[in-house]
């Protein structure tokens, strides 16, 4: 193996940055959401949330309707609701000792994900929770987010990943379960058949 350990080695594979980068690279990225970004945002039913720690990284999944995804508060300013999970609070720990987050949007069918780095802080305020109610359910916690870049990942990752063609879709069947994941971890003692057959009420019951 041949490990590249400097820039300098990395610039002799890739080129200098300078010179290798073409400008719409560069000249895509604001420090705001732009009236082009934001409609992107608001058409994404899912993000990816990545955070950082004492303890190391951590990249979350988050999803809910579109347009709710998160709140637009204002061009500067994006508001994520933390809606029912495992309780881990794996990000929000992160975030509260280190502010650096960033952000991916997707959008099915899109070929270009939307990309959001910026410094959050978490907010209990219940008057701002009770806005972002759900079937009379508030969240927790919202996570206030000041953007300091927003631009668009160029659409290969997603071309070659084939990742929105129904041809390309993976029979569930195929994969283990968490019931399964969950019974080989433990030795039975959590999980197994029981724990699918119940998830899907489950969840139902405990959305938001």
């Amino acid at each position: 193996m041949t490990a590249v350990r400097t820039i300098e080695d990395l610039e002799r594979l890739y080129g200098a940055w300078d010179k290798a980068v073409v400008p719409a690279s560069t000249t895509k990225v604001a420090d705001h959401v732009t009236p082009q970004y934001r409609r992107f945002i608001e058409a994404a039913p899912f993000l990816a949330l990545a955070t950082v720690g004492p303890e190391g990284l951590d990249c979350s999944p988050r999803g809910d309707r579109p347009g709710e995804l998160v709140r637009i508060a204002d061009p500067r300013t994006l508001l994520l609701p933390d809606r029912r999970g495992n309780n881990r609070i794996d990000s929000l720990r992160n975030v509260v000792r280190d502010p650096r987050v960033a952000l991916m949007f997707l959008v099915p069918g899109s070929g270009n994900a939307i990309r959001v780095n910026g410094r959050a802080h978490v907010e209990a305020d219940p008057a701002l929770l009770d806005t972002f109610k759900v079937e009379g359910k508030a969240p927790r916690t919202v996570m206030v987010i000041e953007t300091v870049e927003v631009y668009f990942q160029c659409a290969r990752a997603l071309i070659r990943s084939q990742l929105w063609d129904p041809a390309a879709r993976v029979d569930p069947a195929t994969l283990p379960t968490p019931g399964q994941i969950l019974a080989a971890m433990t030795a039975g003692a959590v999980g197994g058949d029981a724990y699918d057959r119940e998830w899907p009420e489950r969840a139902k019951a405990s959305m938001w």
